[in-house]
C-alpha cells in the first residue's frame, strides 16, 4: 500500500513540474508585460499592479509600428495558408492513400522529403521565384514558402488517415454514382474532421510563428506579420529595449493559439492518433 501511495505521490509530482515548466514562461511573459520602467528588473513573482500602460503604446499609441496591421496580416496569410494546404493535402491523400498507381510509395517519401530541407537551404531559390512570380513584397505572397513546410505535414498525415478508412464506403458510393470529388466531398470529409482540425491547427501555428521567410520576403512596414513586428519593436532610445512592449505583442499573439488549442484539444488527440491503432 505504502508501494503505490509513493507510486502515486511522484506521479503527482512530475505532473506539477511539468505543469509548471511548461506554464511559467508564459506566466512570466504576462507578469512583465503588466510593468513598466524599473518594475522590469523586479525579481519578485506576484502581480503587484495591473497597468496596461505597454498594451496601450502597443496597440494604439504605436504609429511607427502598426501592431494591429501586423495582426491583421497574420490571421489573413494563416488562414488562407490552411484552406489552401488542406483543400490541396486532402485531395493529394485521396489520389495516394485510395487509387493504386505506380511510384506511389516513392512520390510519398518525395513530399515527405521536402520538410526535412532547413529554410535556409530553399531561400535563395524561394526569393528567385517569389521576384519572377511578383509576389515579393507582398503578405499574400507568403502563403507561397509556407505551404513549403505546411503541405508535407499536411499531405503525411491526411494520408494516413484517408487509407485506414473502410473500403466498403468508397464501394458503396461508387455503386451509387458517386464521382471521386463527391466521395470527397460527402464521404470521408464528414469522418476526416478530427484529422483536418489536428492538421490544420498545427499548419496555422507553423504559419503564425513563421519568422525567416516573412522576414526576407516583406520589405513593406504595412505588410509583415507578428512575429517580425515584435522583433522590431524599439524603445525611447537605440540603447533601450522595450521588454514590456514585446512581453505584451507576446501575449498577444500566444492567447489566440491557447484559446484554439483548448477548444479543438479533443478533435487534436484523436487526429494525429488516427490510424495508430489497428484491428
Amino acid at each position: 500500500m505504502s508501494k503505490k501511495l509513493g507510486y502515486r505521490i511522484a506521479f503527482w509530482l512530475l505532473v506539477i513540474a511539468i505543469v509548471l515548466f511548461s506554464v511559467f514562461p508564459f506566466y512570466f511573459a504576462i507578469l512583465t508585460s503588466l510593468r513598466t520602467g524599473q518594475e522590469l528588473y523586479d525579481p519578485s513573482l506576484m502581480v503587484n499592479s495591473l497597468k496596461t500602460v505597454n498594451y496601450k503604446e502597443l496597440l494604439i499609441d504605436n504609429a511607427d509600428q502598426p501592431f494591429l496591421r501586423h495582426l491583421w496580416n497574420s490571421i489573413m496569410v494563416s488562414t488562407l495558408v490552411v484552406a489552401v494546404s488542406l483543400f490541396i493535402s486532402v485531395t493529394s491523400a485521396y489520389a495516394l492513400g485510395r487509387v493504386n498507381f505506380k511510384g506511389r510509395g516513392l512520390l510519398l517519401m518525395v513530399v515527405l522529403s521536402v520538410s526535412m530541407f532547413p529554410q535556409v537551404a530553399v531561400l535563395s531559390g524561394m526569393f528567385e521565384m517569389m521576384r519572377a512570380f511578383g509576389l515579393y513584397g507582398k503578405t499574400l505572397g507568403l502563403i507561397l514558402p509556407y505551404m513549403i513546410f505546411t503541405l508535407p505535414f499536411t499531405v503525411w498525415v491526411l494520408t494516413t488517415f484517408m487509407r485506414d478508412l473502410p473500403k466498403e464506403l468508397e464501394e458503396a458510393a461508387i455503386m451509387d454514382g458517386c464521382t471521386p470529388w463527391k466521395i470527397i466531398k460527402d464521404v470521408f470529409m464528414p469522418l476526416m474532421w478530427p484529422a483536418l482540425v489536428s492538421t490544420g491547427l498545427l499548419a496555422f501555428i507553423a504559419s503564425w510563428n513563421e519568422f525567416m521567410f516573412a522576414l526576407t520576403f516583406v520589405n513593406s512596414n504595412e505588410a509583415r506579420t507578428v512575429p517580425v513586428s515584435i522583433s522590431l519593436l524599439s524603445g525611447a532610445s537605440q540603447y533601450e529595449l522595450p521588454w514590456g512592449k514585446i512581453m505584451a505583442a507576446s501575449v498577444i499573439v500566444t492567447l489566440p493559439l491557447i484559446v484554439m488549442v483548448i477548444a479543438f484539444q479533443r478533435k487534436i488527440v484523436s487526429g494525429l492518433t488516427a490510424g495508430a491503432v489497428k484491428g
